[in-house]
């Protein structure tokens, strides 16, 4: 049977660690040629070689998504390596530590909103030329809390809110061009962030059971589990599919059980 992404190039962004490698996993599985950007995009070679995928079907190219002219250059890159470019997931973003708008700065404010939001707007900008011709697919990494807030969290969560209504806007620009847009929006997922965040607390392993537990299946994601909705996304199995927030939440979204 033909894997989902056969003979696909997508282009990853934040790739090196967390969600955007479990995506990076799955795609090369289903047998897609993947560029791995992030601002030290190599640090994810060991781990795939590791897992045996083949060599010439990756492309690791380092980015400050921050930076327009990199993320402009990188795809002209991939292009020119693979190509063609059939699918984009902007993945790369951070979610800062609790703070209230009183303790927001100004310049924490419109940094995070550099890093989240713009840089997913400069992905697609720079990558609808390419799709265009192939018909592609864009995935725009967003958050449940995007849609269902999060306490003092104000300027994250207004980053991951842009990014569905960026996702909804383009679905209808680009959809007679055979284009489709589709954001995923994850509760919670296992990390080396969320982690970071647990070793920073008194009781790390209390930290994490708490998290598992918001989910109402009683854990975190995995990244892979995130990489495998991407991948139907970038695929043909979801080909009346766009302008849609996906959810993967483990039932977070539904409200608490206790």
């Amino acid at each position: 049977m033909k894997r989902k992404l056969e003979e696909k190039v997508i282009y990853i962004t934040g790739a090196s660690k967390g969600i955007g490698l479990g995506c990076a996993k799955v795609c090369l599985r289903h047998g897609a040629r993947v560029t791995i950007t992030a601002r030290d995009a190599k640090a994810a070679a060991p781990e795939l070689e590791a897992e045996g995928f083949d060599g010439k079907s990756i492309l690791f190219l380092d980015c400050d998504v921050r930076e327009a002219a990199e993320i402009e250059k990188t795809l002209q890159e991939t292009v020119e390596h693979f190509g063609q470019l059939d699918g984009l997931v902007n993945n790369a973003g951070w979610h800062p530590p609790a703070l209230s708008i009183e303790a927001t700065s100004l310049k924490e404010f419109e940094d995070l909103i550099r890093l989240n939001l713009t840089s997913t707007f400069l992905g697609c900008k720079f990558a609808t030329p390419y799709l265009k011709k192939t018909k592609g697919s864009i995935v725009n990494m967003s958050s449940r809390v995007g849609l269902m807030g999060q306490a003092d969290a104000s300027a994250y969560v207004t980053t991951k809110a842009g990014q569905v209504g960026l996702t909804m806007a383009l679905a209808l620009d680009l959809a007679k061009d055979g284009v489709r847009v589709n954001a995923v929006c994850p509760a919670g997922v296992l990390t080396p962030l969320i982690e970071e965040w647990a070793q920073s607390l008194e009781d790390p392993a209390a930290a994490m059971k708490m998290v598992d537990e918001l989910h109402p299946i009683g854990r975190m994601a995995t990244i892979e589990e995130i990489g495998d909705v991407c991948a139907f996304l970038l695929s043909s199995e979801a080909s009346f599919v766009t302008g849609q927030a996906i959810c993967p939440d483990g039932g977070a979204g539904l409200g608490y059980r206790r």
